[in-house]
């Protein structure tokens, strides 16, 4: 069964398919503000949901609270560090075979995981001690 999408939200996946980067709800609007049609902020953030939902869109939120969006990748993780915020990414997927393990397990269907470890990182330590 195909979704149909409104037109919001494919100029949203679009976007988001240019940009290299992930990129916040609000960044989003202010790209889409600068473009021809624009659209109200709510409806950048109910567009964002929906599709998150379909699983064409994954949401990471940095410890500042602030949610970026991109669309689906293989699998990112990251350290990100608690006093810069700083994140870098990791390669390795530990916990690649647990995901194929639970989608069978369960019947869940995985849409995309994230890893996230918290901490500081090299220059932040140095600047503590």
């Amino acid at each position: 069964m195909e979704i149909r999408r409104t037109r919001s939200q494919d100029r949203i996946l679009k976007l988001l398919k240019e940009l290299p980067d992930p990129i916040s709800a609000q960044d989003l609007y202010i790209h889409l503000r600068g473009q021809s049609q624009s659209m109200g902020l709510a409806t950048v953030y109910r567009s964002l949901d929906t599709l998150k939902k379909e699983g064409l869109v994954q949401v990471r939120t940095q410890p500042t609270g602030e949610s970026l969006y991109t669309t689906i990748q293989e699998d990112r993780h990251h350290l990100t560090c608690l006093n810069c915020s700083k994140s870098i990414p990791i390669d390795e997927c530990p916990v690649h075979d647990l995901e194929q393990e639970l989608t069978t397990e369960h019947a869940f269907k995985i849409h995309y995981h994230t890893l996230e470890f918290f901490g500081l990182c090299n220059i932040c330590q140095q600047a503590t001690v």
